[in-house]
């Protein structure tokens, strides 16, 4: 048993009413005051410490955390051995910048380029998954000199000019902000459930490869243009959408075909967070470009870009950053590294991941509204819906469970059009899995999605 599964955790608290609490209350007017009103709160829930799976408010509230800061406590709050190695480099030297070497930023390098499906990979270091997006973007430029890329509807990359180019997950994340990035054209996300294009045989992901193929690059693209597709292989912001088997092997084929860069984004779902180091290791597929943030460094700011070595054609200065490869953020991804491979994370997140499932699809059977659960391991997408028969969607309803989790103290996360995000720390056990679906079931039930 992995030592996260052998953690224990506090009793399953009470239903509460009237959060946030004073000290809480007094916090968010403070905040109100003078932080840009830009940030898109999910709760008014104010942190005061946490510590693995569990957090803690202002007021002393315990809440059950199956969150992770969007998927970024990958080894849960404050893991000891990630604090610790925080602490010994602090002691050590804070910043140094990517013009001169470090160790940490080395063996991290090393490390990361062992565990990425890519071929002979090197890494290019910096501070979050929007910043490496903007990285793969402008190398896949620089290598193929063409200047056109492939996005896919319902997809989240960042809020930077480049990368909001591509995200088309909600209206408000472009809404204020055209002229954005020339060259991007995005396409149906191959979704089994939702197929825009599809095959004769119901095929959602071929589908989408017939598309390209037919209607785009005998249309309006020329694919020697395309530079290349950036593409999340799970889908987060957009609903936790999941292709089928067929879609990523032809997707690589169609790039090869025509000398297109394949750039997976595993901001969100890499790190284990599938019960693979990376989510597009289930299809068996190398992309040329891999981009990871988020989980890498327990919460650390953090992101890497993963590049085969014959596209990281890029010279001395063509790309650079300051804080890239910090020595204190380098050393808290190694430590979650090391984490993740000697307590079992790996392993934790596909068994507990498959418990949480199977709970889920037995709740779909009691609850109506529950339309669908779907996701490989700690990446479990519950979406809602106003009739099963007609799929359509029930946002209300999905907001009302957010909120009733939260007063009953269970931390959640929406993402698509009704679809709860249930994306915890990595080291959750099947106790604290079971807590949370006790409380996730009774929001349901409170917020007039019950049977």
């Amino acid at each position: 048993m992995s030592t996260a599964a052998s953690r224990k955790t506090a009793p399953a608290p009470a239903a509460r009413k009237s959060l946030p609490g004073p000290k809480a209350k007094a916090l968010i007017a403070r905040d109100e005051r003078r932080v840009s009103p830009s940030y898109p709160r999910g709760a008014p829930l104010v942190v005061e410490r946490a510590r693995g799976c569990e957090v803690w408010d202002a007021d002393g509230h315990r809440f059950l955390d199956f969150a992770a800061g969007i998927a970024v406590c990958s080894t849960g709050h404050a893991h000891p051995r990630v604090v610790r190695a925080i602490q010994e480099q602090a002691e050590k030297f804070l910043h140094i910048s990517p013009d001169f070497y470090h160790e940490p930023m080395i063996r991290l390098a090393e490390k990361l380029a062992s565990i990425a499906p890519v071929e002979d990979p090197v890494v290019f270091l910096g501070n979050s998954g929007t910043e490496m997006v903007e990285g793969g973007l402008k190398l896949a430029r620089y290598h193929t000199g063409r200047t056109q890329f492939i996005g896919f509807f319902g997809a989240f990359h960042g809020r930077s000019f480049g990368s909001v180019s591509f995200t088309a997950s909600k209206p408000k994340y472009r809404h204020g902000f055209f002229p954005l990035l020339p060259g991007v054209t995005h396409v149906p996300y191959p979704d089994p459930r939702r197929p825009i294009v599809e095959t004769p045989g119901g095929d959602a992901g071929l589908g989408v490869i017939r598309y390209l193929e037919d209607v785009l690059f005998k249309g309006p693209l020329p694919p020697e243009d395309v530079a290349g597709i950036l593409i999340e292989p799970i889908q987060g912001e957009g609903g936790y959408i999941v292709p089928e088997r067929s879609f990523f092997p032809a997707l690589r084929a169609l790039c090869d075909r025509h000398g297109i860069l394949l750039i997976a984004d595993e901001v969100q779902s890499g790190m284990g967070r599938t019960g693979r180091w990376w989510a597009i290791e289930e299809w068996g597929v190398q992309p040329d470009i891999l981009l990871s943030a988020k989980g890498i460094a327990s919460g650390m700011p953090l992101g890497a870009m993963i590049a085969s070595r014959r596209v990281a054609s890029w010279t001395k200065g063509t790309h650079g950053n300051t804080y890239g490869g910090n020595p204190v953020v380098c050393a808290a991804a190694l430590a979650t590294l090391e984490v993740i491979e000697q307590e079992g994370l790996l392993k934790n997140a596909r068994i507990v991941g498959a418990h949480i499932t199977s709970q889920l699809r037995r709740m779909m059977e009691r609850h109506p509204a529950i339309g669908d659960v779907r996701g490989p391991g700690l990446m479990i997408g519950v979406e809602f819906v106003r009739d099963r028969a007609t799929r359509e969607p029930d946002g209300a309803l999905t907001e009302r469970v957010v909120a009733e989790a939260f007063q009953r103290g269970l931390i959640l996360l929406d993402c698509g059009r009704s679809v709860i995000r249930i994306a915890p720390p990595l080291t959750l056990t099947q106790q604290q899995a079971d807590e949370g679906l006790a409380l996730f079931e009774e929001s349901l039930i409170a917020a007039g999605g019950g049977r």
